[in-house]
């Protein structure tokens, strides 16, 4: 089970150090199996992308593009409680990204020089959703959203077919109240290739965003620059600060949210205490005997999961921000004081009723996060992710003559003549 460090400068480094290990290279083996996959799909198109599905998933889908009536009748006929659930959830997430909105400038100067920028969406964004038993509906409404509210023009969603060949219908419903445009069934590396692009059928896409398997994470690496991507997610995380007064029930609780995901998932408590560390590990032998996902829980605990008990919270809040996490629990005394103090982090939950799970499905913030310690350079997918931005320059020609010899000379000193060239001709 769950591992406990005491922390004294030298344990908890090489833990650190052992956890950075695991989202490591990418195998060239997998490197090699989806370069062969883009090139095929690039040459090939949608036969290359149909010869996967059925590789990969079985059988060919009933449609390749999912008609209008089939997202329509999926939305009608859901579950009434599931539907007011995201619909709840996205009127959550559209308040927090609309704050989000950036504004354009225009900087009038006396000389008659006119600066300014302009910001626009992007044209195409293409959006990958799992399928199958790792289908999660909360994602397409933490892209398709602030998507949509940068003035995305037209977002492309692909997802894979079920074993019946027919999409999830969970998915179809979220896509209905989210206003996606056009749903594909195709996934894996095959699926992202055709975004980046463009079949026959699938339209090239400026951005893809959405959560993948290693291949499909892969394809997204392999293919930025031909399209731009919203990260490369490496497996999820948790990192939990607590003190004497946090419950131990609730932290138990918040580190197997994320045990779960995955075999590879990292979840570590950082604590003040060691009375808490104790009664931790044995609120995860109660309560992980109930859960569905046991075995992936305790393997991820075993492997990837750390209790570490330190000096004082200073000490603490110092290892957070040195594992940056993706997601940051703080069950501290007065936990908003600490807030200054937590640089790297992709999202930080406050209190003892801000568990994590709030932030993947229903408070507003997105989940689409930094993982591996890229919290110190990276930030949360939000509106800015899919828009641009272009400024613009006019100069009047006595502005130009008044800046004219310090461009001169700038140019000349970088030995580009060119570019001194042609200020000089405009006053000659």
């Amino acid at each position: 089970m769950i591992k406990k460090i005491m922390a004294n400068g030298i344990n908890e480094i090489q833990f650190l150090c052992d956890l950075k290990k695991r989202s490591g290279e990418t195998s060239k083996k997998v490197e090699e199996a989806v370069s062969e996959i883009i090139e095929n799909v690039r040459f090939n198109g949608d036969k290359a992308v149909k010869e996967y599905t059925l590789k990969f998933d079985g059988s060919l889908p009933y449609y390749y593009e999912v008609p209008r009536d089939i997202i329509n009748e999926a939305l009608d006929e859901a579950d009434e409680k599931f539907v007011d659930a995201l619909l709840n959830a996205m009127e959550n997430i559209a308040d927090f990204h609309n704050r989000q909105r950036e504004q354009g400038f225009i900087n009038p100067k006396e000389n008659g020089v006119i600066l300014g920028q302009k910001i626009r969406g992007l044209e195409k964004v293409g959006l990958y959703v799992p399928g199958g038993t790792a289908a999660y509906p909360s994602s397409v409404l933490m892209n398709a959203i602030p998507a949509k509210i940068a003035g995305v023009k037209e977002i492309i969603m692909v997802t894979p077919p079920g074993k019946d060949g027919c999409p999830n219908k969970d998915i179809l419903v979220a896509a209905a109240i989210c206003g996606v445009d056009r749903v594909f069934l195709a996934g894996g590396a095959q699926a992202i290739a055709a975004l980046a692009y463009g079949t026959e059928e699938i339209p090239k896409v400026d951005k893809i965003v959405g959560p993948g398997n290693i291949y499909v994470a892969t394809a997204k690496k392999l293919l930025y620059g031909v399209v731009d991507i919203d990260m490369i997610a490496g497996p999820s995380e948790i990192l939990i600060l607590a003190d004497e007064t946090a419950n131990p029930k609730f932290i138990a609780a918040d580190l197997m949210s994320q045990a779960e995901h995955d075999v590879l998932a990292s979840s570590i408590l950082v604590t003040t205490s060691e009375a808490i560390a104790d009664e931790t590990i044995r609120e995860i032998q109660r309560q992980v005997e109930t859960l569905s996902r046991q075995e992936i829980i305790e393997k991820s605990l075993d492997d990837f999961g750390a209790i570490i008990v330190t000096n004082c919270r200073h000490c603490a809040v110092e290892l957070a921000n040195e594992i940056a996490p993706e997601h940051l629990e703080v069950l501290m005394e007065n936990p908003m004081e600490l807030l200054g103090a937590l640089d790297n982090a992709g999202s930080i939950f406050l209190g003892n009723y801000s568990s994590e799970p709030l932030g993947d499905y229903y408070a507003g913030p997105n989940h689409v996060l930094p993982t591996s310690g890229t919290a110190r350079f990276f930030s949360p997918l939000g509106v800015s992710s899919f828009t641009k931005r272009s400024s613009y320059i006019y100069y009047t020609e006595e502005a130009l003559r008044e800046a004219k010899d310090d461009i001169i000379l700038i140019a000349e000193k970088e030995g580009l003549t060119a570019h001194a060239n042609a200020i000089k001709v405009r006053f000659e």
